[in-house]
């Protein structure tokens, strides 16, 4: 439906607005799922959704190395105030 009045040369913003209030849903919410399909066809700089999905599975295995890495720290303090003086 944007698509389509877009294509007569009208502003893009004022058809997301206008279309939006028609369909009854925020304008943000149609821009996004108009601004997509042109992200994920390459013709839209942004990241696709198989690019978010692998980042957002990055950053957990980021987190999970972060918090084993803090625990491994935490042990070898641990391990090394047990350890009696060489004094």
């Amino acid at each position: 439906m944007v698509a389509t009045i877009e294509g007569n040369g009208v502003d893009r913003y004022g058809v997301v607005t206008r279309v939006s209030r028609q369909l009854g849903i925020g304008v943000e919410s149609l821009r996004a799922g108009v601004a997509q399909p042109e992200t994920e066809g390459g013709k839209r700089a942004g990241l696709t959704n198989e690019e978010r999905a692998d980042l957002k599975q990055l950053r957990k295995e980021n987190r999970e190395l972060r918090r084993s890495n803090e625990m491994a720290v935490s042990a070898f303090c641990a391990a090394e105030l047990d350890r009696p003086s060489r004094r």
